[in-house]
């Protein structure tokens, strides 16, 4: 900081430095140089008239007022210099106009007050022993004029007031209001990096929001459109296989392919449609968080439709596998239609469904068995037909979201094994206990026997799964058995008991 308050280097309002030496503005400068010409030439003329009434040569004088005025320039580097030399030259009875802008660029500086009050006082006495002893000279030379006696003391101090108090109360006034600039300009930059911080944070969570978002639709159509398809790849292998040597065979798996991919069709264009909605409404300022969550109730109610298609047109001569296929949507085929984002929670795939998921790889030709254990043992109802074969969970038991995880973790290990395990034998358990509901999906190693479909693999199935799962506050767990094939394994927290 420079004595007059301003920093080293910085102009007002933050400008970098323009001017010469110590002045931070070019126009400071020459203010400063006109104010030291005119203190020199005001010393110059009150020198040579002080020499006169000394009786001493004027060129003392000249001397004298040349020295002492151009301080002035050096008023915002050194302001107490300027007030020294002002009370310096005060017994010569000169130094005016360096009197008052030396006090005014004082005050008005970073200087400590203590030393400001103490020249300030120092000029005050200054000025009035000298006014005090110039005006008893001249009251003294008129004869005819007799003031009382205080009327030179009151008059010696008005004049040192006067020519004192007003540049000292200006300076002071300009420096606190250069502090309260300064104070609002650096709580101005302040707010403007918080503001850019915030902005930047903002940004990175809005970002860091697509990107979720993106990652739960795409795990949301994978487990909707992968499982379907995987099945279709499947019968479509099988109808290779038996095309000549088993035409009524041949005909009835072409009948389920048809069936599976009118259903992943309808279940495609409908989770479309809700991507394409909520882009407008994100467009126009609403809220598309619920975007997934619509995903599984759009997925739940297509399905529903295809199922109701599949069944009207399947001939009777299907028997239990076409009806365990057709009545069954794979991700979800709730009775309910979707109501809008707000009921998402109330729609998709629920318990109640998972024998139908089951019946669907077991039409494929996969044996799998479904077991239920725990407190909703006695609501389940045994099925000895080879269409369903396993017990059905009755009514919504829990949170939608943890019986849609649940299903959507078998749906999707069933799907593997379809993948990486033709012709194995798999084994769904489905566990309540205490606060939580458990799931596991085995199988058992391929059988060399059994045709490989050719079923490709992003990697994706289980890191969806592993997602849906701890979302919830699960715990997930997966890996090979010690008999060569391979274990799902999710607990869920039962909390928010759904209400039927």
């Amino acid at each position: 900081m420079t004595a007059t308050g301003a920093s080293e280097g910085v102009g007002a309002r933050g400008a970098p430095v323009e001017g010469p030496w110590w002045w931070a503005r070019r126009r400071s400068a020459a203010l400063d140089v006109f104010l030291a010409v005119a203190s020199a030439a005001e010393c110059v003329g009150e020198g040579i008239s002080s020499a006169h009434e000394a009786q001493v040569p004027a060129l003392l004088g000249i001397v004298l007022g040349l020295l002492a005025g151009p301080v002035l320039l050096v008023r915002r580097r050194w302001p107490v210099v300027v007030v020294l030399v002002s009370i310096a030259v005060m017994p010569a009875e000169m130094g005016g106009l360096l009197s008052v802008v030396g006090l005014y660029t004082l005050a008005a500086s970073d200087v400590p007050r203590r030393i400001t009050a103490l020249l300030a006082g120092m000029t005050v006495a200054g000025t009035l022993v000298t006014t005090f002893l110039s005006l008893r000279e001249d009251v003294a030379a008129q004869q005819d004029f007799h003031p009382p006696m205080w009327f030179v003391p009151l008059i010696a101090l008005a004049v040192g007031l006067v020519l004192t108090a007003p540049p000292v109360l200006w300076g002071l006034y300009i420096a606190a209001r250069r502090r309260l600039v300064e104070s609002l300009r650096e709580r101005a930059d302040g707010l403007e990096r918080e503001l850019s911080l915030l902005a930047d944070r903002a940004e990175e969570r809005a970002e860091w929001a697509r990107n979720e978002e993106r990652t739960r639709i795409a795990r949301e159509m994978h487990d909707v459109v992968a499982h379907r398809v995987s099945l279709m790849v499947v019968h479509a292998a099988a109808l290779q296989a038996v095309a000549l040597k088993d035409p009524e065979k041949a005909s009835k798996n072409a009948g389920l392919v048809g069936d599976m991919g009118r259903q992943a069709l309808t279940e495609l264009r409908e989770m479309l449609g809700v991507l394409r909605t909520a882009e407008g409404a994100a467009g126009r300022g609403a809220a598309a968080s619920g975007a997934p969550e619509r995903l599984a109730a759009v997925a739940s109610q297509a399905g529903a439709k295809a199922t109701g298609q599949a069944r009207a047109s399947a001939p009777s001569a299907d028997g239990a596998s076409s009806s365990a296929v057709a009545g069954g949507s794979g991700p979800g085929a709730a009775a309910s239609p979707v109501s809008g984002a707000g009921d998402a929670d109330a729609e998709g795939p629920c318990l109640t469904e998972l024998a139908d998921l089951v019946g669907q790889s077991r039409a494929a030709g996969m044996a799998v068995e479904l077991t239920v254990d725990g407190a909703a043992e006695e609501a389940a109802a045994e099925d000895g037909s080879a269409g369903a074969g396993a017990p059905a969970v009755a009514g919504r038991r829990y949170a939608a979201r943890v019986e849609r995880t649940v299903y959507r973790v078998v749906q999707e290990a069933l799907t593997n094994v379809h993948k990486h395990a033709p012709g194995a034998r798999a084994r769904v358990r489905l566990a309540h206990r205490d606060g939580e509901l458990a799931v596991q999906v085995e199988n058992g190693p391929c059988e060399g026997g059994a045709a490989d479909a050719g079923l490709p693999s992003g990697g994706n199935g289980l890191v969806g799964m592993r997602e849906r799962v701890t979302a919830l506050g699960g715990v997930f767990v997966s890996g090979p058995t010690e008999a060569g094939g391979f274990r799902v394994s999710a607990v869920l927290p039962a909390a928010w008991p759904a209400i039927d």
